[in-house]
């Protein structure tokens, strides 16, 4: 099974300026990622799909492939990750290059493992799985417990039900987020319906610290903190 691993990382950002090269714990972010597709050895080829040269130069440094610049109409903020997938596909297939599987991995997920990723294909191989997400459970707040306000002082249940002031935090239903850590296709798939989600998707669970997508200062030192203390956390 031939397995290509893509992670995005365009030069803009409108929240943290150059994000995705932002130091965390004395590797810049994107570097992270990388390391834990090239130490997974379950991906073919891992490339950075980037429209930044100063990006692709500290990529290139840590092992991945940067074999071409995005272009422009993919590299905007109002770009979807389903055209850059599909762009970096087609450039392989142009050159007659085919892959079976497609893995999206974000580097503002610096905390997913080599493990995480083996685990996925090891998944979608023993299962002939479709296509895979990373899902996190939701602990607090569950949205049985979010309110709304109906007036300038009166508030209401998000979710309309009888069993919203009663329920105990131990008796609601378990319910699941989408998260960043990984997205996995089988190639002919994910060009047909252009998304990850569809009736066919099935869920890979991470723990809730694993899940931080780094948008803000302090998720990226959340992020440092945690990974100094990462023994701790995967003993939960």
């Amino acid at each position: 099974m031939k397995i290509l691993g893509i992670i995005p990382a365009r030069a803009g950002s409108k929240g943290l300026k150059d994000k995705n090269i932002l130091k965390l714990n004395k590797k810049p972010l994107i570097a992270w990622s990388i390391l834990a597709a090239k130490k997974s050895k379950v991906l073919s080829k891992v490339i950075v799909s980037t429209d930044s040269l100063k990006i692709s130069r500290i990529a290139k440094k840590y092992g991945a492939e940067v074999p071409f610049m995005r272009p422009a109409k993919y590299s905007g903020d109002k770009a979807k990750s389903s055209e850059l997938i599909i762009h970096a596909l087609n450039f392989f297939i142009k050159k007659k290059i085919h892959f079976d599987y497609v893995v999206l991995i974000e580097p503002t997920s610096p905390l997913r493992e080599a493990g995480d990723i083996r685990k996925c294909i090891s998944l979608i191989k023993k299962n002939e799985i479709d296509t895979l997400v990373s899902v996190s459970k939701v602990k607090s707040p569950h949205p049985r417990f979010i309110y709304k306000f109906s007036s300038e002082f009166k508030i209401k249940p998000y979710i309309s039900s009888k069993k919203n002031l009663s329920a105990r935090r131990q008796d609601v239903e378990s319910l699941y987020f989408l998260e960043g850590t990984i997205y996995c296709s089988n190639v002919k798939t994910f060009l047909r319906k252009k998304t990850f989600y569809h009736n066919n998707t099935s869920a890979f669970v991470v723990p809730k610290w694993k899940s931080i997508e780094i948008d803000s200062l302090f998720d990226l030192k959340l992020s440092e903190f945690i990974m100094k203390n990462r023994k701790k956390y995967n003993n939960e």
